[in-house]
């Protein structure tokens, strides 16, 4: 469902745009009158920016880094003037197995593939809001702070969910509003990137299948999430329509709180 001019005179960012969730929140949000940047470290992020028409724009940068996530806050303000609304979507586990079988060097990559781009890319873009007077950032989350088979994750998701109310305490009274998303399993398209570029052997896909079983176990609904069923809660918080909510991380995983 779209809701015309919901964010006409808008900017929005998005990370991790490029595809999935990201894809889809920037994709609606343009469609709703956003004036949008995609962020994304994968260049075929420039496609979907072209689909999302004249008002959107792409740039390709490593935000696992200070110095990416500084480079797209500035291009989104040296492009649209402003940064109304951040959406940090960029993470996803790499590897799913029992944490006594994670190599230390494969729990720092989770740490930086789902923590760092969220935590770089707030810390960018508060001088730009903080400027301003205002500014909302949505975190995207995951109930998998309790889970099995991806421990690193569940640490860096927890890190995100304390990281959005302690910011949301710290710069409430200077207009900025920080919230989050929980999303459970969600059914999603083939991944253009892939999630482990070593690829998984026999162990691997069936330590995957359990943690696939405990997800779709623990959701009352005994269902992923669709795609849509993710991005509607996103931008209702990224929206004015919650302007009275912040600190607030909403689980959308079909009632299992993680």
């Amino acid at each position: 469902m779209i809701f015309a001019d919901r964010f006409r005179g808008k900017t929005m960012v998005v990370t991790g745009a490029a595809q999935g969730i990201g894809r889809g929140v920037a994709l609606r949000a343009a469609a709703e009158g956003a004036a949008v940047m995609l962020v994304d470290r994968a260049d075929f992020v420039a496609d979907v920016a072209h689909e999302a028409g004249r008002a959107a724009r792409a740039f390709v940068c490593d935000l696992e880094t200070s110095e990416g996530a500084v480079s797209a806050m500035r291009a989104a303000e040296t492009e649209f003037g402003r940064v109304d609304i951040l959406v940090n979507n960029v993470g996803g586990a790499i590897r799913m197995r029992p944490f006594a079988e994670f190599e230390p060097q494969q729990i720092e990559a989770e740490i930086r593939r789902s923590l760092m781009p969220t935590l770089w890319s707030c810390h960018a873009v508060l001088p730009i809001m903080l400027h301003q007077g205002v500014g909302t950032i949505v975190n995207v989350s995951s109930n998998a702070t309790r889970g099995i088979r991806r421990v690193p994750y569940s640490a860096a998701k927890g890190g995100i969910n304390a990281m959005t109310q302690s910011l949301a305490m710290e710069y409430g009274d200077r207009g900025i509003r920080v919230v989050a998303t929980a999303p459970g399993g969600t059914q999603a398209p083939p991944r253009m990137v892939p999630r482990n570029p070593d690829g998984d052997d026999a162990r691997e896909q069936a330590w995957m299948a359990e943690a696939v079983e405990q997800v779709t176990t623990s959701t009352f609904l005994g269902r992923y999430a669709t795609l849509d069923e993710q991005i509607a809660p996103i931008l209702f918080l990224a929206s004015d329509e919650a302007s009275y909510i912040t600190g607030s991380i909403l689980p959308v995983a079909g009632g299992d709180l993680g």
